[in-house]
């Protein structure tokens, strides 16, 4: 059971409801998990699925590796939702299931494609150093090039904000928990 629920849509302030038919007459379709949370607060809501809307369907990285950095997220933060809604769509995006998984049960996985281990690898440096080092840096801008790590940064910092939404606004996952 979530601690906060979405405001009732029947009651949405102006500047709610403004928020609301942003969202869903966008690529995401519906307000679901932390953005109706943030739908509490118009301001707040407005301006994150606008930076999300970026991060998801816009930034120059390929959805592969878009979504890798997303699990690799939520498997941090061990995001339920964040997890469960991104997994399908990692594996669409042509992720390897034995990535995936690996990264779920908190393994290092074995990559083939070096632009997923660069991903891979930055993610985790920052999140368990809160920093990515000098050769790590220049091997990612060699790998990916320049735009596409500072969108990884930004994939990074958004889904750390969603995760943190999620977690203390406790956001149930619409399946069995799959990351506990």
């Amino acid at each position: 059971m979530s601690r906060l629920n979405p405001p009732d849509p029947a009651n949405l302030s102006k500047a709610q409801q403004e928020v609301s038919d942003a969202i869903t007459s966008g690529p995401r379709g519906r307000v679901v998990g932390p953005l109706g949370v943030w739908l509490w607060r118009p301001e707040l809501a407005q301006n994150a699925q606008k930076l999300g809307q970026y991060c998801r369907y816009d930034s120059c990285l390929p959805k592969r590796l878009s979504e890798l950095a997303i699990l690799v997220t939520g498997r941090y933060w061990g995001a339920e939702f964040e997890w469960q809604h991104h997994k399908p769509i990692a594996l669409d995006a042509g992720l390897d299931k034995e990535i995936v998984e690996a990264i779920r049960v908190g393994d290092s996985p074995t990559f083939v494609n070096q632009d997923e281990k660069c991903v891979y690898d930055c993610a985790t440096s920052l999140y368990s150093t809160k920093k990515i080092p000098d050769a790590m840096y220049q091997s990612a801008v060699e790998t990916l090039g320049i735009d596409a790590v500072v969108d990884l940064v930004g994939v990074l910092g958004y889904y750390a904000f969603i995760s943190m939404t999620i977690n203390v606004f406790e956001v149930p996952a619409d399946g069995e928990n799959e990351l506990s």
